[in-house]
């Protein structure tokens, strides 16, 4: 099968759609043929590599899959051929105290479709039966693959770790990303304000068509002085900041005193200098969060289906054009998710 895959870590000149091995389906595994695989910015860091990340070459990234039923294997359940499907990232390599509460992803076994196994950017992906969930009719595979990671990431952060309430002020540092642009809805369907940080002006629109109260274009203004400005000099409940090194300084400033900041990326490093002094003074809890549970996932896929939560599509494109993909994503090009079709 073709796949869009690298042999060593590197940048996107790395990157190569070339034949490897066709996937079987194992023990309680099924094989799915992929019809709309979307990109995130993990693939991007598993292409890049870090110590500690021990892949099998070729490898190929693509966490968000949609797709057909191929083939089931041995005690798969009862998925048939033809079942138009998608399917949860997180893998559960071990049975543990976490996974037993339904806590999957606090496990040391956790791992990801995509960045620990071989994912969907390619003609054919092979995943647990207990991932998959059926799509119905009325969506199409693009639509359906487009939101999976980053809502599911997006509405654990905000719903499950940071507990956000209705009334409450939610600032999202950053508007073209997955997560982010799923979070603004997933915090106005919760009855928050929404504050947005832009980029520029096309994005600030755009966050604006999505439901942001009030959005502040930083290549025009300090969103600093603006959102403080805009709250009284309050601050916000909540702050999402997956920018990480450039803008964790500025979050900590603009987060209200026994706010919450909630971090799931570091798209400008992860390494930052923070001032201690804020975070006991101002009482300012930092949460962790990364992808969601199983239920989560059920949940989330609910709310898309239903029309409350919407996918955001930038572009679609071939999966033999995904280097070209990659380079516009890296860039910053997109609003929202580039999804690939093979």
């Amino acid at each position: 099968m073709k796949a869009l895959c690298f042999r060593e870590h590197g940048d996107s000149s790395v990157i190569r759609y070339e034949d490897v091995p066709d996937p079987k389906p194992g023990l309680g595994e099924v094989l799915v043929k992929v019809k709309a695989c979307a990109l995130n910015h993990l693939d991007i860091w598993v292409r890049r590599g870090w110590p500690g990340l021990n892949l099998d070459m070729p490898h190929w990234g693509g966490s968000d899959v949609a797709g057909v039923v191929v083939e089931a294997g041995p005690e798969s359940g009862e998925w048939k051929p033809g079942s138009r499907v998608v399917v949860d990232p997180g893998l559960n390599t071990i049975e543990d105290e976490f996974t037993r509460r339904g806590e999957d992803t606090l496990s040391p076994g956790y791992r990801i479709l995509g960045e620990h196994a071989p994912g969907g950017l390619a003609e054919y992906v092979v995943v647990p039966s207990g991932n998959l969930l059926g799509i119905p009719d009325h969506i199409d595979f693009p639509a359906a693959a487009a939101p999976l990671l980053v809502t599911l990431t997006a509405w654990r952060m905000l719903i499950r770790r940071a507990g956000l309430r209705a009334g409450e002020t939610v600032l999202i540092v950053g508007a073209g990303g997955g997560v982010n642009s799923m979070a603004v809805q997933i915090a106005r369907f919760a009855g928050a304000t929404v504050f947005v940080v832009a980029g520029n002006a096309e994005k600030a629109s755009r966050a604006r068509e999505l439901g942001a109260d009030y959005v502040v274009d930083r290549s025009s203004t300090r969103w600093e002085t603006e959102i403080l400005r805009l709250t009284s000099r309050r601050g916000v409940d909540v702050v999402v900041d997956n920018v990480g090194a450039q803008t964790i300084g500025t979050s900590i400033k603009t987060v209200s005193r026994g706010g919450r900041i909630v971090i799931v990326g570091n798209t400008s490093g992860p390494i930052s200098e923070i001032d201690l002094r804020y975070i006991f003074g101002k009482q300012i809890s930092l949460i962790g969060s990364t992808m969601g549970t199983h239920q989560d996932f059920r949940d989330v896929n609910a709310l898309l289906w239903s029309g409350r939560l919407k996918p955001v599509v930038d572009r679609v494109m071939p999966l033999s054009e995904g280097k070209a993909a990659f380079v516009a994503m890296e860039r910053g090009e997109q609003f929202g998710k580039i999804v690939l079709e093979p």
